[in-house]
């Protein structure tokens, strides 16, 4: 679930919607939360009780309350189970706030240290709390939020930031706004690109209610790569700044572009001079957006050594999933084909169908969501959902893709 500082959280807090007998099964049954579906105990929960979520691609603390999932490595993964009529989908783990030594009182959980905890996205403090990281070691780096501006400040300060009374101003947020006027603004001036958002799409399990709306939505391939970004921004001189992100990463600088990278080479500078990006946002921007202050271009990297998937390719390729102006916000899909890959040779993501309407159960969306990719006919991530306006998205990712690439 994404919080509102639109980060990413492997645990919430959750209110059980339903819960659904598994036929075959005399212990065990099936809780349904948002979209997910997730096994537990008999009569663990009932409908409208509070849980709590850790979701799929998750790793938990080796400690109590956690030590049962020892033989699974501490790994939250898609289960997939055999019953009398056909098959069910575990995914995700839920466990009661007893399990913790924690008290319930009505939609709130409270900790022995009476920290309150909201069945929303204010209990995205969980995450961090509980101790729970991605299950993969390497996306705790590059899927990680970035440290906050206060922190790196600190860092680079070094031994000045570990006396008094630095120290003592650190520890308040007052203290700290006031140290960052003299020793922070000056270093961090270019940092992330403020007008540029980060991406990463909400799945449908934790959006449901989005099922309702039936009007035609365009459908694309979800590519499993890396999130690459490129923005411009004209400044006030007729120039233009240029930027090469990865998802945390500015590459900005010699030493980022060494280190920034969890790859063999960087392959975010690559793909913009494989595409000749830099020269054809510029044109962008002197002709057909001249009354922009700025342009991003998002997209995802993918092939050779990136993900699990290479995608058949012994090399790397990239495709813009997202295209974004100061003054018209996010385009849709096909609008951004028109622009992008006709117009400039940009590749973007593949387009299966621009009246898509969405069923009405999660179920029934995820099964849809398998299949092969356009791109090498073998098995593709899943796929992302855009309205027509380019407003509203979110993504379905195939049960049967993650038991295959994620288990």
């Amino acid at each position: 679930m994404l919080n509102s500082k639109n980060e990413r959280e492997l645990c919430y807090v959750v209110t059980i919607d339903e819960i659904k007998e598994i036929p075959g099964r005399d212990f065990t049954e099936c809780a349904v939360v948002n979209g997910w579906t997730v096994l537990v105990k008999k009569d663990q929960f009932k409908p409208g009780d509070i849980g709590i979520y850790f979701e799929i691609d998750s790793k938990v603390p080796e400690k109590e309350p956690f030590l049962f999932l020892a033989k699974k490595h501490y790994k939250i993964k898609t289960q997939k189970y055999k019953t009398p009529e056909g098959q069910f989908w575990s995914q995700g783990l839920l466990m009661h706030p007893n399990d913790f030594g924690w008290e319930v009182n009505e939609e709130e959980i409270i900790d022995d240290k009476y920290n309150t905890y909201y069945v929303d996205n204010d209990s995205r403090f969980l995450t961090k709390k509980l101790g729970v990281t991605y299950a993969v070691v390497s996306d705790n780096q590059r899927k990680a939020a970035p440290a906050d501006k206060y922190k790196k400040m600190a860092q680079r300060q070094g031994k000045r930031f570990s006396k008094q009374p630095y120290r003592w101003l650190m520890q308040r947020n007052w203290g700290k706004k006031i140290l960052f006027i003299f020793f922070g603004k000056k270093k961090d001036k270019r940092n992330w690109p403020a007008w540029v958002i980060k991406t990463d799409e909400e799945r449908i399990q934790n959006m449901p209610w989005i099922l309702q709306n039936k009007n035609p939505w365009i459908v694309t391939e979800k590519i499993d790569g890396t999130s690459t970004t490129f923005t411009m921004k004209r400044n006030s001189f007729g120039r233009y700044d240029f930027y090469i992100c990865s998802r945390n990463v500015v590459f900005d600088t010699p030493e980022k572009i060494q280190k920034g990278c969890y790859y063999d080479t960087n392959v975010y500078i690559e793909m913009a001079e494989k595409y000749d990006i830099q020269n054809k946002m510029k044109q962008l921007m002197e002709n057909e957006y001249s009354d922009c202050e700025w342009i991003t271009i998002q997209g995802e990297t993918y092939g050779q050594g990136i993900q699990k998937r290479n995608y058949s390719t012994d090399f790397h390729l990239f495709a813009a999933f997202n295209f974004i102006t100061s003054k018209e916000g996010r385009y849709n899909t096909i609008d951004m084909f028109n622009i992008l890959t006709k117009k400039y040779n940009i590749p973007t993501v593949p387009i299966l169908y621009n009246d898509y309407i969405l069923p009405d159960t999660v179920d029934e969306l995820l099964s849809f969501a398998t299949g092969e990719s356009i791109l090498d006919l073998k098995p593709r991530e899943g796929l992302v959902f855009r309205s027509q306006d380019g407003v509203q998205s979110f993504k379905a990712v195939s049960n049967e893709y993650l038991m295959k690439f994620h288990n």
